[in-house]
């Protein structure tokens, strides 16, 4: 009596055929490793490995800001439940494989206006039933490559997530290693405006004693003021630059997890590289999900294709009825059946366009696959490149303000014994000037290089 009930999983077991065109991963259109315009380069390629963000920025105050990042920042909250939205519903399609059971039991009071065989004028009837609605089999694969092209969704969408994750670590690298060289650019405007105030006084003097011009005077009132507009400029900039760390960690910040200066912390990004060949991109989270992109719309196609056959859906019950609840579960009381219904395209223009539709998307997801690859390798390669130049470009930066700071002070004694002009004086201020703001520009520009490597590697490995 059973055997109605038992052709449902075994209806469901049957191996289905797949119509998905067959995977193969597409040959990358980069070259294989990167460009060598300088041997420093062979020698930076050699040591590229896959890092942890701990491995590459050091500081115990940078790791925890990072951590409070990830832990508050609303965009990350959002990739994780993006993710949850997408393992649901790759669940959902997948449960399409297996058929629905629904078990359940009812009571059903009539009144019948008779009296019955027990004198009363209620007749009461017992159920108990499990069956199955709907059910496709899944014969052509329809069914299995949905299933397929929402798991790879769900791929994709974690690696987006992880894209996330990644441009947050850096953004708040970046971030926090600004906000140290700004703080320094601030510290050295504040010395230019002292030295210009004691310049400014000086000179005055020199005007009331009949040795030197206005002219003089009023360039040295112009040195004051030009830099106490920077001064209050940075000021801002840097109350600018706390607001946007604030906004990346998500919440308030400990002033005792934030740089004091770039010179204090520019040895705590540690320059990291990526393997031995261009290979290593394909784990970068964006090129990931572009791939996974790509298997899913593959995998459409397969139920494209499987929608031009017959699709054959199956609904079954099982269950008991008596009229007393004592006899409900007697051998009497059973009763079984399947209704089979079969769907047959008989015009296929809309299944066409729907096959079309699915192998452009295909052709697109490639395109995209490919473009993500070739972005990947320039950002590696430029990042390379940079790494390169920039300790070359600190070690001239450093030769320049050593001179400008020794010039700038031999000019300011002979001006004071009224050897040298006020202007010459002035001048070599100037120099000094920009050549302190230019070397912690270039010592951000060596610490940004490190963020830069780590972002065009695709940092981390995992969410």
């Amino acid at each position: 009596m059973i055997r109605p009930v038992l052709l449902l999983p075994l209806i469901a077991a049957l191996g289905a055929c797949n119509l998905e065109p067959p995977y193969a991963a597409p040959a990358p259109l980069v070259p294989s490793s990167w460009p060598v315009g300088d041997p420093a380069l062979k020698a930076s390629e050699a040591s590229l490995t896959a890092h942890d963000h701990r491995a590459m920025f050091v500081d115990p105050r940078l790791e925890r800001l990072i951590d409070q990042a990830l832990a508050n920042n609303q965009d990350v909250k959002l990739a994780v439940a993006n993710i949850g939205a997408a393992r649901g519903l790759y669940r959902v399609q997948r449960s399409a494989l297996l058929p629905t059971v629904i078990a359940g039991a009812d009571t059903t009071v009539r009144y019948t206006g008779q009296v019955n065989a027990s004198g009363d004028h209620v007749t009461t009837d017992y159920t108990a039933d499990i069956g199955a609605s709907a059910f496709e089999i899944d014969l052509f694969g329809r069914v299995r490559s949905l299933s397929n092209a929402a798991l790879n969704s769900y791929f994709a969408t974690e690696a987006a997530a992880r894209a996330t994750r990644l441009t947050l670590v850096a953004d708040v690298a970046d971030a926090w290693f600004t906000l140290a060289t700004d703080r320094t650019l601030l510290a050295i405007a504040t010395d230019t405006v002292a030295s210009a105030r004691q310049s400014e006084r000086l000179t005055r003097m020199r005007l009331l004693g009949g040795i030197a011009p206005r002219t003089d005077l009023r360039q040295a009132e112009t040195v004051r003021a030009t830099a106490e507009s920077d001064l209050a400029n940075l000021t801002t900039i840097v109350d600018q630059d706390r607001n946007a760390l604030r906004l990346l960690a998500g919440s308030d910040m400990v002033e005792s997890d934030l740089p004091k200066s770039i010179e204090e912390v520019e040895r705590s990004a540690v320059p990291a590289a990526a393997g031995l060949d261009s290979m290593i991109l394909l784990r970068r989270p964006d090129v990931l999900e572009a791939e996974f992109r790509l298997r899913s719309a593959n995998a459409q196609i397969g139920a494209a294709r499987a929608a031009f056959f017959p699709r054959i859906s199956l609904t079954g019950l099982a269950g008991l009825a008596s009229g007393g609840l004592t006899s409900l579960f007697t051998g009497n009381a059973f009763g079984a059946a399947i209704t089979p219904s079969v769907t047959l395209p008989i015009f296929g223009g809309t299944n066409r366009g729907n096959l079309d539709n699915a192998r452009a998307q295909r052709e697109g997801a490639l395109a995209t696959y490919q473009k993500s690859l070739q972005v990947a390798f320039r950002d590696v390669a430029d990042a390379l490149a940079r790494r390169v130049t920039v300790d070359r470009q600190f070690a001239a930066q450093l030769e320049l303000e050593a001179a400008a700071r020794d010039t700038a002070e031999l000019t300011a004694a002979r001006y004071k014994g009224g050897i040298a002009s006020f202007l010459e004086s002035l001048d070599a201020q100037r120099s000094l000037y920009a050549a302190r703001r230019s070397l912690a520009n270039t010592r951000l520009l060596r610490a940004r290089s490190v963020v830069t490597l780590y972002r065009s590697l695709g940092g981390d490995s995992t969410l």
